[in-house]
């Protein structure tokens, strides 16, 4: 498999990746909701932290994976 083929495919393995941590993150902050008791005021903010760290933390592994470190 040529570039475009490895291209390719980090791009669908960040894609999927993105669904998989959308759903994750909304669980997760299910979870913590019912822990405490109560809906967060800034559940949004909440969320998105969730989501960012998961993010970010996959997608440095996916492009380690991959081979597919570099930029553009």
């Amino acid at each position: 498999m040529g570039r475009n083929g490895r291209s390719l495919m980090s791009i669908v393995y960040f894609t999927l990746t993105a669904v998989v941590l959308y759903l994750l993150s909304d669980w997760i902050l299910e979870r913590v909701e019912v822990t405490v008791g109560r809906r967060f005021q800034y559940r949004s903010f909440v969320f998105f932290s969730i989501l960012l760290t998961l993010a970010m933390t996959s997608f440095v592994l996916i492009s380690h994976l991959t081979g597919n470190t570099q930029g553009g």
